[in-house]
């Protein structure tokens, strides 16, 4: 079931792999083996292809060739700093799109994201043309504004009310104009939908960035989505057993900023024990 494989030629018995395995699938003999009996518990996380130093170990079919190397890859502290820092919440695109192609690089990427009990069970739905981005703007909005209209606002959606009758003059509240949209969903049963899905969305803001794209949190376009106009759920083809968790518009930004802003430390608990 798993195809685990070891290259004895490559294998230098370290036993990193044994070591590192969450349930203790892997035992060491004269080389990693696989224990029948712990099989179905492995989760597919592929450590024990990660941690080999020589890529020496093949397990569900993956070739270690095929992986990134890490060595020389990463970015230098500094530079992580000033992402995370300069991160700004987008409100203004330019009309043409990003290249598909890079989008989909991106999820790609992000599909890498940390889940629960590494299930994986979250989706990421995408728009990635601005064609079909206008369709769904016009027709988010005018079922916004028509349940505005008619008195059937859910309770509790006051505010957001008040930002969506800016719509009645053209503009676009809901999604600022940009050119895509992503959206985060996972099985309402899933084991931690809520963070899986913050988790992967965090991730694709900060790739987003780093390629010089501009993303904003969409708490106006989630609340359209999932409880005034809960249709377009059905258009973009988020599945009915799925929980919506958050919405984030993307694209190219028509705004530049030159510096980060400055922030007064949060309320960070130093525990001593």
């Amino acid at each position: 079931m798993l195809n685990f494989k070891v290259d004895t030629d490559k294998c230098i018995k370290c036993g990193e792999c044994a070591q590192d395995c969450l349930y203790g699938i892997i035992g060491m003999d004269d080389y990693p083996f696989i224990h029948e009996e712990k099989e179905e518990k492995c989760i597919g996380c592929q450590h024990c292809l990660a941690v080999c130093k020589t890529g020496a170990l093949s397990i569900l079919g993956k070739d270690p060739a095929n992986s990134a190397s890490i060595k020389g890859g990463l970015p230098a502290p500094n530079q992580m700093e000033t992402l995370i820092l300069s991160r700004r919440s987008i409100r203004r695109y330019k009309k043409e799109g990003v290249d598909p192609e890079l989008i989909h690089h991106m999820l790609h990427v992000v599909d890498h994201a940390p889940t629960a009990v590494n299930q994986r069970q979250n989706r990421l739905t995408v728009i990635d043309n601005p064609e079909s981005m206008d369709k769904l703007r016009e027709q988010a909005t005018a079922a916004a504004l028509k349940v505005i209209r008619e008195g059937n606002l859910p309770k509790g959606l006051e505010r957001i009310a008040d930002f969506l009758k800016g719509c009645e003059d053209g503009k676009d509240i809901i999604f600022r104009n940009a050119p895509h949209l992503l959206v985060a969903s996972a099985p309402k049963d899933a084991l931690a939908p809520m963070a899986d899905c913050h988790i992967a969305m965090s991730y694709f803001e900060l790739l987003a960035n780093s390629h010089g794209l501009g993303t904003v949190w969409d708490g106006i376009a989630k609340a359209v989505l999932t409880m005034i106009a809960p249709e377009m759920l059905e258009l973009i083809g988020i599945p009915e057993d799925h929980t919506v968790v958050c919405v984030m518009a993307f694209g190219k930004p028509a705004v530049k900023y030159h510096r980060a802003v400055q922030h007064s430390d949060q309320d960070i608990h130093r525990a001593v024990i």
